[in-house]
């Protein structure tokens, strides 16, 4: 425990708003000095940080602080200096009549609506075991957002960042403790979090809801929610303090794909001034279905369940029809080239150039995946590898054995869990990023993030031996710098301060389309038809020349 006299924490609070600029300072040195150095400098951020976090946390008082938005007055909460509301209404309760509809205006409301807590996450199966929600439960009533913001009046311009969540576009929340934007408002962002609809209820086709839409579409509601949203955001954020024309969107995984489909529709492409892409993109070997495909798969579920319209089968209740997304003998749905959310392909929008053209900064993990989604449970050798790759990919087999090439057994694990990576979201990603240096003509910065999470509080730090490297999604709370709220690993010293590394490249990168800034080091932006820079993110972050950029031209023409 540390104590500070009466005089020491007044000297701290007059230098609590210079934090970053201290930080940012000692992480200078940190990559410039010596070993003794750089060790003396990681044990005094680490022990400011919990010296600032402590005196933080010691005020303890909450204000309640009102807003007016267009639709009405919200009311949320200011603690330690920032402003949070939760829950707020981004567009109205898709239920009834409105299920399977393009997201409605928000109707305007009289008196305060109370924002102080999170609105219901959309309906999902508890699928995935690390997605910790602060929400009260499920419901299709789930088209909420939430904001943190430094401001102290509303003339303020700061960035904003909106972020989406990932879940497969089958489960997430803008609730996760992951995706706090408490620490991304404390480095002078606006940070917002949206809810948008999953699964059977996000992502559902049907001939007769293409004939009633007003856009002769049907599907994509999940991503039509997230435009909606950046629609709210551009209309309403200046009186958070926000600047509606430096919006920059994010996400992991599914928001990744997210972040591409929404820089590929002309609904949102003009309202966003960057984008993030961590892990993910709809230019990988995802597939999307034409909307008369989708349509004639909606016609057999609803056949399936023996419901004749539309009306049969809006009335389905809730719960039920979430039960049913558990039958293998059902069609299932996903994103689709609908004619109106996507004119076309998103991987041809963008090959054309008519993306939007803004800065991007996008990357993967070192192990998105690995070396057993291609060997399975077969002894990790070289004839196994190739046996495993001609029985998966036998019309590319003699190609891709050709760029992954394990020199001898002991490469194989590498090899195989690039490859399996690479297939399940890797080369998407590095697609995203190439093909946006060569027609959009922004800049685009590529990173690599390598740092593996420590073990489980409470249980010996053992590396899991398939795990060797960073896993899908590790690096969520690092870059938003919410190592704090994730009770689960042991984050050391050395963790926290990738984290700080991190989050300042994200953070520079949102304020001004660039991650280089103080104390950072020097990120050079991809260069179109050229291996490019890569910022390798760990203990020793550092740029490197792009490796392998062969696979990844050659997964391209397994697109053709």
């Amino acid at each position: 425990m540390i104590k500070l006299s009466y005089k020491d924490k007044k000297v701290l609070e007059n230098y609590q708003d210079n934090w970053t600029v201290i930080q940012t300072d000692l992480l200078f040195l940190y990559y410039h000095q010596s070993d003794f150095a750089m060790k003396y400098v990681l044990s005094t951020i680490v022990l400011l940080s919990c010296i600032f976090m402590g005196t933080a946390q010691s005020k303890t008082d909450t204000t309640f602080v009102q807003v007016q938005t267009r639709n009405g007055v919200v009311e949320g909460f200011e603690k330690t200096g920032i402003k949070v509301f939760r829950g707020v209404p981004f567009a109205q309760p898709p239920v009834g009549d409105l299920r399977w509809r393009e997201p409605q205006p928000v109707k305007n409301w009289q008196g305060v609506k109370k924002t102080h807590n999170f609105g219901p996450r959309a309906m999902q199966l508890p699928i995935y075991s690390d997605m910790r929600f602060r929400s009260a439960g499920v419901s299709e009533d789930c088209l909420y957002l939430n904001i943190w913001t430094p401001a102290k009046t509303d003339t303020e311009k700061f960035p904003v960042l909106v972020y989406f969540y990932g879940g497969g576009f089958r489960a997430g929340d803008g609730s996760e403790y992951r995706y706090d934007g408490e620490s991304m408002s404390r480095k002078g962002i606006v940070a917002v979090t949206v809810n948008y609809r999953l699964g059977i209820f996000g992502f559902f086709n049907h001939p007769q809801l293409t004939k009633e839409s007003p856009n002769h579409a049907s599907g994509n509601y999940g991503l039509l929610d997230q435009s909606a949203a950046l629609k709210w955001v551009q209309e309403n954020i200046s009186r958070f303090g926000g600047d509606p024309s430096k919006i920059t969107i994010a996400g992991e995984s599914a928001g990744s794909y997210s972040v591409s489909a929404q820089m590929a529709s002309p609904l949102s492409k003009n309202i966003i001034a960057g984008a993030i892409a961590e892990s993910g993109s709809l230019l990988g070997f995802r597939e999307m279905k034409s909307l008369a495909e989708a349509d004639k798969a909606g016609v057999e579920f609803a056949r399936a369940l023996g419901k004749k319209n539309l009306k049969e089968l809006r009335s389905i209740p809730a719960n039920d029809l979430l039960e049913l997304t558990k039958r293998n003998d059902l069609p299932t749905f996903n994103v689709v080239v609908d004619g109106y959310f996507f004119p076309e392909e998103p991987s041809a929008i963008f090959r054309k150039g008519n993306q939007a053209h803004v800065p991007l900064l996008a990357g993967w993990n070192s192990m998105e995946s690995n070396y057993r989604a291609i060997l399975g449970n077969n002894e990790v050798t070289v004839s196994n590898f190739e046996k495993a790759v001609r029985e998966r990919y036998p019309e590319n087999a003699v190609g891709i054995l050709k760029v992954y090439q394990p020199a001898s057994d002991k490469d194989v694990a590498i090899v195989a869990t690039d490859l399996a990576g690479d297939m399940f979201i890797s080369y998407g990603t590095w697609n995203l990023t190439d093909l946006q240096a060569q027609t959009a003509k922004k800049p685009v910065y590529r990173y690599y993030f390598t740092h593996p999470r420590p073990g489980y509080k409470g249980q010996e730090n053992k590396p899991d031996p398939l795990y060797s490297g960073a896993s899908h999604s590790a690096e969520i709370e690092y870059v938003l710098g919410n190592l704090p709220v994730n009770d689960v690993y042991d984050f050391q010293s050395e963790d926290y301060l990738i984290s700080e590394m991190a989050q300042q490249f994200f953070a520079n990168f949102i304020k001004t389309g660039n991650p280089n800034g103080a104390g950072v080091p020097l990120w050079l932006s991809v260069k179109a038809n050229e291996p490019a820079e890569v910022m390798v993110i760990d203990t020793c972050t550092r740029l490197e020349k792009e490796k392998h950029r062969e696979r990844y031209l050659y997964l391209r023409t397994m697109q053709k």
